[in-house]
């Protein structure tokens, strides 16, 4: 099975919602911030390893709370993973912390800040003219 084939795109896809839902719903770990998103999850051909891309929307020492809490769950959200899906194998999991929406929120704050600047600057012109 090639990495990019169908079978393992629709297997990547399963597996992210499924540990969306077991990290939203079954996880009590009170290190595990409530705004915690599976980004994407990459689950091998051989379907023995998966990486999940972990987004939290807080703090950093949150994020890295979040991604301790994850790591000493680990057993148990790969077990319920194994009852949710019907795999040959069960892959194991790592959690990988991903920054790309919070690089993405504060790259939008810094082009808003860069805009109204421009705009401040060229109401200021206007009234030069007068």
């Amino acid at each position: 099975m090639r990495k990019n084939s169908i079978k393992n795109t629709r297997i990547n896809s399963e597996v992210q919602k499924e540990l969306s839902e077991i990290i939203s719903r079954e996880l009590k770990d009170p290190r595990i911030h409530p705004m915690t998103t599976v980004v994407s999850a990459e689950v091998t051909p051989d379907l023995k390893f998966c990486r999940a891309y972990i987004s939290v929307l807080g703090s950093e020492e949150a994020a890295k709370d979040t991604i301790q809490g994850l790591k000493s769950a680990v057993g148990f959200i790969r077990t319920q993973l194994a009852r949710r899906i019907n795999l040959r194998n069960t892959p194991e999991i790592t959690f990988v912390l991903d920054q790309s929406i919070e690089y993405g929120v504060h790259m939008t704050r810094l082009i808003d800040e860069v805009t109204e600047g421009l705009k401040d600057r060229d109401s200021g012109d206007d009234n030069k003219d007068e």
